[in-house]
């Protein structure tokens, strides 16, 4: 049959795709740019007809209605594989559970989790009567598709056309289709602040030309990602293709390989990518520690919270309330470590301020009650503030205290001291 044939046998409105949702169904939806939106608010508003619907994603960008009220709890549950802003924000909702999850055993937690719906955003059919997932749904609705038995998409003139694996899913593979044409949502970026542009100075020396990168989002990613302009000849190999990664790429300095799991960021990114001018694949196979490490002089950038004074790296919790998730960070600082001349870099502003305005040190004797650890010690290689950096990789527990109290803010440093040495870590 011609895939026009198979595509108006399969189309419905909205409130029909959302009426074959079923109570029990375990669904797992497109993250971030690859939500379908209407789709899901469609779902959402019937409510009180379902009971026990499980519903999985990741990051989501749009304040969905079954966030925002507790009488979804029991009928429409939402479950995050990493917690950000909407799901922070309507936490004390009750809706939202957290399943924090390595993103390279992504593919475990999703069979786990036993999904038989897949809800995708996806791009209008190609002249061979593909769709694709879109800059973010390739990290993952390619697995949930082979796993699911009822497939649901909704196509959206504004998803692009990207290249890949698993990167598209065929009209006569779907079960349903229907049309909502909506610009993606993208993710704005705060401004570098001063502590930024510090930390990113002392880092860029450190990034030789040739090297391949993997950066993350935020102000200080953007103040290093940005900073790069200067290097020559980068390949990418990273979770996240940011807009740094756009720019310079436009400027050559990145002209190897950029290889990702997925794109996010502004509508120019989304554009970029859709260009097919980065390679996406399943986020559970870019973020392979041996695959990264495949890469010689690898480097990895990432933020944290928190680090205690052994190298103890909290990036997730401010002591039992989750902040963030654990995503790819150790990943990324595991691959960096077999990486070749690799380097992985762990960035903190050395002081925060606590609920009462108080200044706080983010370099502690000991990790808080409740303080997750993302990057085990024993990985961490760079820790860095704007203060210097301290290669803590492979050292004796007294040096990588000293190095870590050399790095934190001054007015701390003699406090740090004498907790370190009552502690017993170092001799006065």
């Amino acid at each position: 049959m011609d895939w026009k044939k198979y595509y108006e046998s399969k189309l419905v409105s909205v409130e029909e795709a959302a009426s074959k949702i079923e109570s029990g169904d375990k669904a797992w939806f497109g993250c971030c740019s690859a939500a379908p939106i209407q789709l899901l608010e469609a779902i959402s508003d019937r409510v009180g007809e379902l009971e026990n619907v499980d519903l999985m994603s990741a990051l989501v960008l749009y304040p969905f209605k079954f966030l925002k009220s507790p009488e979804y709890i029991g009928r429409i549950n939402y479950h995050t594989t990493f917690y950000g802003g909407y799901a922070r924000a309507f936490y004390k909702v009750g809706n939202v559970n957290i399943n924090s999850v390595h993103l390279s055993r992504l593919d475990k937690a999703i069979i786990n989790f036993q999904p038989n719906v897949l809800l995708a955003d996806v791009s209008m059919p190609d002249e061979e009567g593909y769709m694709y997932y879109g800059p973010m749904g390739v990290s993952a609705n390619g697995l949930v598709a082979d796993l699911a038995d009822k497939i649901i998409v909704q196509v959206n003139k504004y998803q692009p056309k990207v290249k890949g694996i698993k990167h598209r899913i065929h009209v006569s593979e779907v079960d349903y289709i229907c049309e909502f044409d909506h610009e993606l949502p993208i993710l704005p970026q705060p401004e570098a602040t001063e502590t930024d542009k510090k930390i990113a100075e002392l880092i860029l020396p450190n990034i030789s030309d040739g090297s391949t990168i993997q950066i993350g989002l935020g102000g200080l990613a953007n103040a290093i990602g940005y900073g790069l302009e200067s290097k020559k000849d980068l390949s990418v190999h990273t979770e996240m293709f940011t807009d740094s990664m756009v720019y310079l790429a436009k400027k050559d300095v990145i002209n190897g390989k950029m290889y990702a799991g997925f794109g996010l960021g502004s509508k120019e990114l989304y554009e970029f990518v859709g260009e097919g001018k980065v390679e996406l694949a399943p986020i559970y196979v870019v973020n392979e520690p041996y695959a990264i490490g495949k890469n010689e002089n690898f480097v990895s950038i990432n933020a944290c919270l928190m680090v205690d004074l052994t190298g103890q790296v909290c990036s997730e919790s401010i002591g039992f309330r989750q902040y963030s998730s654990t995503g790819g960070q150790l990943d990324y600082v595991r691959g960096a470590g077999i990486s070749k001349g690799g380097k992985s870099f762990i960035c903190l502003a050395s002081t925060t301020k606590d609920k009462d305005g108080k200044l706080k040190s983010t370099i502690t004797s000991v990790l808080p009650p409740g303080a997750v650890v993302t990057t085990p010690r024993s990985d961490a290689m760079y820790i860095v503030t704007e203060y210097g950096i301290a290669d803590i990789f492979n050292k004796p527990i007294k040096d990588r205290v000293n190095a870590l109290i050399s790095i934190a803010h001054p007015y701390f440093r003699n406090q740090l001291r004498k907790e370190a040495i009552e502690a017993g870590l170092i001799k006065e």
